[in-house]
């Protein structure tokens, strides 16, 4: 981090009583915002009314948050059998936004919002914004996608709530991004990790540095990342990289969010109940122990989940961050249940070989190919070389390729073939990076 660009003191509060709220407050909101909520979704959505009686669930069972495990869960199926508007809990005519998924799987979810749905979540990204250190005299730059897509006009939200000038750049035409960037004078960056590492490529390209551009900090979120990453891009952008963490079915961006501590990003308690249960089973799993996050929406009025089953594998914990603040703190997430990949019997998740890359120097630039030959599962991992390893040798590229499947097999305990592919042949996403291509038929 450069001198002139500064970094903020930890303990700036958007929502100071809130944020710093005791736990018995905390618990005492969650009470009485769930039990509304559970009355106004069996009330007003069907499939919440039948999961309920089918279970022998009553409203009034539902007295605080140890009651929650009688609730059933909520799963992204559910979403799709319902669509577009079977889960609102409200009458459309109340509703006055909505987004959607990217559908890439199966028909899309649809989410609303009503106003009172969109002031929270505006306050909560501003949460974030206040915690890396953002003032009223920071300049936003969203990249994440405008439109159906939670990311852009969720940051957006949060930057204006702060009263920063909100630079509503959206994803795409990376040389127009930098020239803004440099010549607004961008004090904060927002995007996906793996576009804000193809500005750090773009802007060397164009000959230009960190100290050419003013960024101080970075919001990166939407998919999975690494520390090994989170490194790499502070380095190329001079900047001190956080997460966020949200998806659309919950609210979008900021459902949890990193401070300057970095050490684990802070639920929003008053508004999100968070639980972490064991993805077989569905019984609930003690403070860290590792497990499925399944969300449960407390004060969403249009589209108030229970229980929804994120598929994020993480832990949680209760103690105090150094910051001051008071929620329960979630790590980044661990892998997915349904992107874990099993290579012959072996669970492999893909941030576990972005792990192996990034600490061997290589480029964060990858893609994993699975495939299955006369009934036995084969892995690739396709891996850029950069200018730095780049060689020529036939012998040169073969003696990198060997020491990292060596590597790769050492930490998953499955065998690999990787094969390096010359700079910049994989091609760039401007949105979630593609990293695994599964041509098994299963």
């Amino acid at each position: 981090m450069k001198d002139k660009k500064g970094v903020a003191k930890v303990g700036n509060y958007w929502q100071q009583e809130i944020e710093t709220a005791s736990r018995e407050q905390i618990t005492k909101w969650q009470n009485e915002r769930l039990v509304n909520t559970v009355k106004r979704v069996y009330e007003n959505v069907d499939l919440y009314r039948r999961r309920m009686d089918e279970a022998g669930v009553k409203v009034e069972d539902i007295r605080s948050v140890d009651d929650i495990v009688k609730l059933p869960f909520t799963c992204k199926q559910d979403l799709r059998d319902t669509y577009p508007y079977g889960l609102f809990a409200v009458d459309l005519k109340d509703v006055v936004r909505l987004h959607a998924s990217s559908g890439t799987t199966g028909k899309q979810i649809v989410v609303g919002y009503t106003q009172n749905d969109l002031d929270i979540w505006d306050d909560i990204c501003a949460r974030q914004l206040v915690a890396i250190g953002a003032t009223k005299a920071d300049k936003i730059h969203v990249s994440y996608g405008y439109g159906l897509f939670t990311g852009g006009l969720g940051l957006h939200g949060g930057s204006q709530r702060l009263g920063a000038v909100t630079i509503p750049v959206s994803s795409g035409n990376t040389a127009r991004q930098i020239t803004i960037m440099k010549d607004f004078g961008s004090t904060v960056l927002c995007c996906t990790p793996s576009y804000a590492m193809y500005l750090g490529e773009s802007l060397e390209q164009q000959g230009l540095t960190a100290d050419d551009i003013s960024l101080k900090y970075g919001i990166f979120g939407a998919e999975p990342w690494t520390e090994e990453m989170r490194a790499h891009i502070e380095k190329k952008l001079g900047i001190k990289a956080f997460d966020i963490y949200g998806l659309t079915e919950i609210m979008g961006p900021g459902v949890a969010y990193e401070c300057q501590e970095q050490s684990g990003m802070h639920v929003n308690e008053d508004h999100f109940i968070i639980e972490i249960i064991n993805p077989e089973t569905g019984e609930p799993v003690p403070d860290g122990e590792k497990g499925e996050i399944v969300f449960s929406c407390i004060s969403k009025e249009a589209f108030p989940l229970l229980r929804y089953r994120t598929r994020d594998i993480g832990v949680i914990t209760h103690q105090k961050c150094a910051c001051g603040r008071t929620f329960v703190r979630m790590s980044k997430p661990m892998g997915r249940t349904d992107d874990m990949l099993i290579i012959r019997g072996v669970n492999v998740f893909p941030s576990q070989i972005e792990t192996v890359l990034l600490q061997k120097g290589y480029s964060p630039n990858y893609q994993i190919i699975v495939d299955r030959v006369n009934n036995l599962d084969t892995l690739e991992v396709q891996v850029e070389m950069d200018e730095n390893n780049f060689s020529d040798t036939v012998t040169g590229i073969s003696k990198m390729e060997n020491a990292l499947q060596e590597a790769i097999k050492s930490l998953l305990g499955v065998a690999a073939k990787v094969k390096l592919v010359s700079p910049k042949s994989i091609e760039r996403s401007i949105g979630k990076a593609v990293r695994i291509i599964d041509k098994r038929k299963i």
